[in-house]
C-alpha cells in the first residue's frame, strides 16, 4: 500500500482534531482493543497529585501546572524517573481501585471494548506494598469495570529489567502465589538491558501458563527483539520499532506472524524517534507486519487511544489501514476466539458504513 500523506510534526492532541468530521466519527466508532497500557502510567494528573497528598509524596510536583511541565520528557531514563516517582503515590488497595476504575472508564468512553494492562508489580513490592494489596484492588475495580461498562481488563504483571534478575523472581514469585486468573502474561520493561539474563524467568513463567509479553526495541536496538523471539520465546513484542533496522528480523517477524504492539505518541515523547515523520509505523505495515496500535502511557504522554488513530491516519494510513490496526488488536489480543469473531465482524460493519 502506497502511503501518500506525509507530516513533518504532528500534534499531540486529546480534543477534537483537525480531521474531517468523518474519519473522526470513523476512529470513535471503531471497536478497538488495547494491548500496551500501563496501568500505573494511566494516572490523570488530577489523580497523582491528590494521591501525592495523600501519601506525601514529595517527589511529585504540587500542582497541575508543574505536573505538565514535569512531562516534558528530555529522554527515555528522565521518564523512567518520573515514572518511578509517580509510582510512590499508589499505596493501599483503595488507590489501585481507584486508578483501576478511573482506567477502565476513560478506555471503555474510547470505544474500547478490551484492554491487556501492564502492572508494575515489582516498582510496588519494592515498596514494601504486599502484592495481594495489589491485586485486591484492581481486581474489586475491574470487576465493577465489567459490570458497569462491559469493558474486559486482563493483566500483565512486570518488572524493570534494569534492576536485575532477581527482581524478576520476587515478581514471578508474587504471581504464582496471589495472581488471580485475569492474569494473562508475564513481562519485562524499563531501560532495556538484554533479555538473555532472563531466559530461565520466563521459561517457569510460560510453564506456569502465562504468555511471555516483554518489552524489546524500543530503543534497544534488533538484537533485543532477537532475544526476546529466541531466549525468551515472546508471544508478542511491546513497542518493536527498531525490528525495522534489521530486514532479516522483518522477515522472521512476518513470517511467524508475531504481533508488534506499537505506540507512537509514546516513541515521539520519549525521544525514540524526534519528529512523527520519521516512525516506522506506516513502513511496518507496508512490510506485512501484525502491528496493533497502543499508548503505552497515555496521561504522560498527552494521548489517548482515539488520538493514537488520529495521529496515524496523519501518517497516511487511510481508513483500511486504521481498520486493519483495529483487527491487528483483536487478533493479537487473548480474547476467546467468539468474540475475536464478533469483534471483527463489527469493525468490517463499521469500515463498511464509512465507505
Amino acid at each position: 500500500m502506497e502511503w501518500k500523506q506525509r507530516l513533518s510534526s504532528v500534534a499531540v492532541m486529546t480534543g477534537p482534531s483537525s480531521a474531517a468530521s468523518g474519519i473522526e466519527a470513523f476512529i470513535r466508532d471503531l471497536p478497538k482493543v488495547e494491548l500496551h497500557v500501563h496501568l500505573e502510567g494511566s494516572m490523570q494528573p488530577g489523580t497523582l497529585l491528590e494521591l501525592a497528598a495523600k501519601h506525601r509524596v514529595d517527589a511529585v510536583p504540587d500542582s497541575l501546572e508543574a505536573i505538565r511541565n514535569w512531562y516534558a520528557f528530555r529522554d527515555f531514563p528522565h521518564f523512567i524517573e518520573v515514572y518511578l516517582a509517580s509510582v510512590q503515590t499508589l499505596c493501599d488497595e483503595e488507590d489501585f481501585a481507584r486508578l483501576t476504575a478511573d482506567t477502565a472508564a476513560r478506555l471503555a468512553a474510547q470505544n474500547v471494548r478490551y484492554a491487556e494492562v501492564h502492572v508494575s508489580l515489582y516498582n510496588h513490592l519494592m515498596r514494601g506494598v504486599p502484592a495481594r494489596v495489589v491485586f485486591d484492588g484492581i481486581e474489586h475495580a475491574r470487576r465493577e469495570a465489567e459490570r458497569e461498562h462491559g469493558i474486559r481488563l486482563r493483566w500483565i504483571p512486570d518488572f524493570p529489567g534494569d534492576f536485575g534478575v532477581e527482581t524478576g523472581e520476587e515478581t514471578l514469585d508474587a504471581v504464582l502465589k496471589d495472581g488471580p486468573e485475569s492474569v494473562v502474561g508475564f513481562g519485562v520493561g524499563s531501560v532495556e538491558v538484554s533479555r538473555e539474563p532472563f531466559t530461565d524467568l520466563f521459561a517457569r513463567a510460560r510453564a506456569a501458563g502465562l504468555r511471555s509479553l516483554p518489552h524489546a526495541g524500543e530503543n534497544g536496538g534488533p538484537e533485543r527483539v532477537w532475544e526476546a523471539l529466541d531466549l525468551l520465546r515472546a508471544e508478542r513484542i511491546g513497542h518493536g520499532i527498531d525490528s525495522m533496522r534489521d530486514p532479516r528480523l522483518v522477515e522472521r517477524l512476518r513470517e511467524a506472524g508475531i504481533p508488534i504492539d506499537v505506540s507512537p505518541t509514546s516513541n515521539l515523547r520519549t525521544r525514540a524517534v524526534e519528529v512523527i515523520d520519521e516512525h516506522p509505523l506506516p513502513r511496518m505495515m507496508e512490510a506485512g507486519l501484525l502491528v496493533t496500535l497502543n499508548t503505552d502511557d497515555p496521561p504522560m504522554f498527552g494521548t489517548d487511544l482515539l488520538n493514537e488513530y488520529r495521529v496515524a491516519h496523519g501518517m497516511g494510513l487511510d481508513a483500511d489501514a486504521l481498520a486493519a490496526l483495529a483487527r491487528n488488536g483483536v487478533a493479537a489480543s487473548f480474547l476467546d476466539e467468539a468474540a475475536k469473531r464478533d469483534m471483527t465482524a463489527e469493525i468490517d460493519a463499521v469500515l463498511a458504513r464509512f465507505r
